[in-house]
């Protein structure tokens, strides 16, 4: 009974004294990781290893790409368009100019479009052009030439022109478009007779009320099929009053006239005469 007692004692000496020093195997070992970790955590994070973002703002993305992956760093890309700045022009990068990253950090770029996009050309008609401006600028529109003419809304934008041509609101152009303007000058204060256009050509018609720098409203009275050669038959008002004195009109005023192809004797108005000169009507042979 004794020798079983002994056994039993060194068997449960043997069993604690393995047990033990497992825990200490294991101790040991979580010891050397835990510094191993914090040793090695450095080169893991690449502590120490930091980079400064370069300034690619203004370069091509070309040129940015290869900077930028030069040093390690990835790159995504975003656009937009700005209407100063060349096609695939970096304009903007984030993180911003001189932040201190790790490399492999992705760089997010905006890279102005190669092909600018449309925009509905707004309706600047009747707005002074300060407003004009500002609206142009922000539909990404650039301002062309601001000629004047006569009008009686001194400032006010009368036409908005496109290539050289009238544009309408709401027609679709390329952003970045050049945009000319005609504003009103306010009405001259010279005082002239109206010009007596009847019996002149369209052409000529026009000629003489641009030279005065008189606005017209122009009426076919058939089919025109040569508008130029085309004659003036009635203008409104005549050259003329009711007495035979001038009629008055100033720069900027208007005048508004009527135009056949081929317009009979009968269609002509000469409206009144000056005075002292016979109404074609009473003109006897």
């Amino acid at each position: 009974m004794k020798n079983t007692n002994q056994k039993e004692t060194q068997t449960s000496s043997r069993i604690g004294n393995s047990l033990g020093k497992s825990i200490l195997l294991v101790a040991g070992v979580c010891v050397v990781l835990y510094f191993s970790f914090f040793a090695l955590l450095g080169w893991i994070t690449g502590h120490g290893q930091e980079v400064k973002v370069p300034n690619i703002v203004g370069k091509s993305l070309k040129d940015a790409e290869r900077q930028l992956k030069t040093v390690g760093f990835d790159v995504q890309i975003d656009s937009s368009y700005d209407p100063s700045s060349k096609a695939l022009m970096v304009l903007g990068q984030q993180p911003d100019v001189g932040e201190v990253v790790k490399p492999g950090r992705t760089i997010f770029l905006t890279v102005n479009k190669a092909e600018p996009p449309k925009t509905p050309m707004p309706n600047l008609s009747g707005l002074s052009l300060r407003s004009a401006m500002m609206i142009l600028s922000s539909s990404k529109l650039k301002l062309g030439d601001t000629t004047y003419r006569p009008d009686i809304a001194k400032g006010a934008v009368l036409e908005q022109l496109f290539n050289g041509q009238p544009i309408r609101p709401g027609q679709m152009i390329p952003q970045g478009s050049i945009i000319s303007l005609v504003l009103g000058d306010g009405l001259g204060n010279t005082v002239f007779d109206v010009p007596d256009i009847v019996g002149l050509s369209y052409a000529e018609a026009v000629a003489m009320l641009s030279a005065n720098n008189l606005h017209f409203t122009a009426v076919a009275g058939d089919e025109i099929s040569d508008t130029a050669s085309a004659i003036v038959y009635r203008q409104v008002p005549t050259a003329f009053n009711e007495i035979g004195n001038p009629n008055k009109l100033r720069e900027g005023d208007e005048l508004g006239f009527y135009f056949k192809q081929n317009p009979s004797d009968t269609d002509i108005d000469p409206g009144p005469r000056a005075k002292g000169q016979p109404d074609s009507a009473t003109v006897t042979e």
